[in-house]
């Protein structure tokens, strides 16, 4: 029997399967490779990257993990608030400034403005607000998070807007997977807070790409990691779980003292057929929107307008910002070498207008709109490929924070969950809810073997 069976190889369940290495656990991997939606590969000094792209820095869960796996990250360099809107780029000056630089009606730019002022406003409420205290549990840090403006969509804060400025909110707002007519207000402010402060949240760039951090926690793995592993179902017997799965074709059965689910919540609503009623209902409400991403590498030879940009919000156009994956790289040359690496990402009502289009489709779909931002762009590509991601991420939705308790509660049973979904912080709830989950496995079974341990001793001295 295994001491525990990790369900998911996400950086949620690959980091807890780190805190457990120690004992006799196995990660389950329903696909071929680890990672879940953090999916990169090396190009020489670049990297293509189709997820997850930004991780926590100082003091948080994250910065552990990467410590301890002796995996680098380095703040995120450059401009993280270009935009690109009606034929022109804007990269320099406060935002506050852009309506008066992008080309749009004074109707659209008054409109913008007072509601830019309302965000503002909201945005330096919120950062008091996540601002992590020293001593407290970080449970407490994201259901006053999830509480921020949970009772109105977006869309219902900011107002009715004319086109121009309301599609200058859209591409910050969805890029949590729902549209601001989904996502609730203090959702959408905090994502203004993530790219406003970098001195909050995810501020980190792993070197090499993100699948550097979980390939290498897989490799220390070594066989305990199974992947193409299916798992079918979860159950309770009085004292253990049962894990029923297929891999290859073949049906296989194990048993463990516990099991962590580490999978999006309706994978883990589906499989865990006897989980307790009111964390199944909770699950049940849990919603999520797709991702289509495409990564391209380049090979031009001269400096770029992009080389000091890092995220560039494209308002009106079929991805949602593009990110400048190889600006890590460029930041830190004496001489600019020759190249770049780029992930457009289509959130929400992009990501459902793609999503069931070809690769090529979606390519050439892409390159029109970069080519209209940077001419000439596409008679640079090398190489372009496409991801897509039906369960992207979990948006919160008004009345999200009244089911957190329920979701984070310790379990009456022996599966605990983890996963990005339990919070707000991305990549950064999903290393802490994997780390919670195994801190609270080794104290069940320290504990159990404690017992153990006292129930042989007295036995011997009985026969004795």
């Amino acid at each position: 029997m295994k001491d525990v069976i990790i369900i998911g190889g996400g950086i949620a369940g690959l980091s807890a399967a780190w805190r457990l290495k120690h004992h006799n656990i196995s990660l389950l991997e329903s696909d071929n490779r680890v990672g879940g939606r953090i999916k990169s590969e090396r190009r020489g000094n670049y990297w293509m990257n189709w997820g997850g792209h930004l991780f926590g820095g100082p003091n948080s869960a994250t910065e552990e993990l990467l410590k301890s796996v002796g995996v680098e990250a380095l703040p995120v360099p450059g401009v993280l608030a270009a935009m690109f809107m009606n034929g022109k780029l804007v990269k320099d000056g406060r935002v506050e400034t852009y309506p008066f630089k992008v080309p749009m009606s004074w109707k659209s730019r008054f409109a913008l403005i007072r509601a830019g002022a309302k965000v503002r406003a909201a945005v330096m409420k919120y950062g008091k607000v996540a601002k992590f205290r020293p001593g407290e549990d970080y449970k407490v840090q994201q259901q006053r998070v999830l509480d921020f403006m949970n009772d109105r969509t977006f869309t219902d804060f900011v107002g009715e807007l004319p086109l121009d400025a309301d599609a200058i909110f859209r591409p910050t707002v969805s890029r949590s997977t729902g549209d601001p007519e989904q996502i609730s207000a203090g959702a959408g402010v905090g994502y203004f807070n993530l790219i406003w402060d970098k001195s909050q949240g995810l501020s980190r760039n792993i070197v090499g790409g993100p699948s550097t951090l979980t390939e290498t926690i897989a490799v220390s793995l070594g066989n305990r990691v199974q992947l193409n592993a299916k798992v079918n179902e979860v159950f309770h017997k009085e004292n253990s779980v049962v894990v029923r799965y297929t891999q290859n074709g073949l049906e296989h059965e194990e048993e463990a003292r516990y099991a962590i689910l580490a999978t999006p919540a309706p994978v883990t609503r589906r499989i865990a057929i006897d989980i307790e009623p009111k964390i199944g209902e909770a699950l049940d409400k849990i919603t999520y929107g797709p991702h289509v991403s495409a990564s391209f590498l380049t090979n031009e030879t001269d400096p770029q307008v992009w080389d000091n940009l890092y995220s560039i919000a494209t308002p009106k156009r079929s991805f949602d910002v593009l990110i400048h994956n190889s600006n890590l790289n460029h930041s830190t040359e004496t001489v600019r070498q020759p190249g770049s690496s780029f992930m457009t990402f289509s959130p929400a009502g992009r990501g459902h207008k793609l999503i069931d289009k070809s690769d090529e489709e979606i390519i050439q779909i892409y390159l029109k709109d970069l080519n209209e931002m940077f001419p000439g762009f596409s008679n640079h590509v090398v190489e372009a490929q496409v991801s897509r991601w039906p369960l992207g991420s979990a948006y919160v939705f008004p009345g999200r924070a009244k089911i957190q308790s329920t979701l984070t509660q310790q379990p009456a049973g022996r599966l605990l969950l983890a996963g990005d979904y339990l919070g707000t912080f991305y990549t950064e709830t999903a290393v802490q809810t994997g780390f919670n989950a195994a801190q609270n496995i080794n104290s069940l079974l320290g504990t159990g073997d404690f017992e153990s341990r006292k129930e042989t001793k007295l036995k011997t001295v009985v026969s004795n």
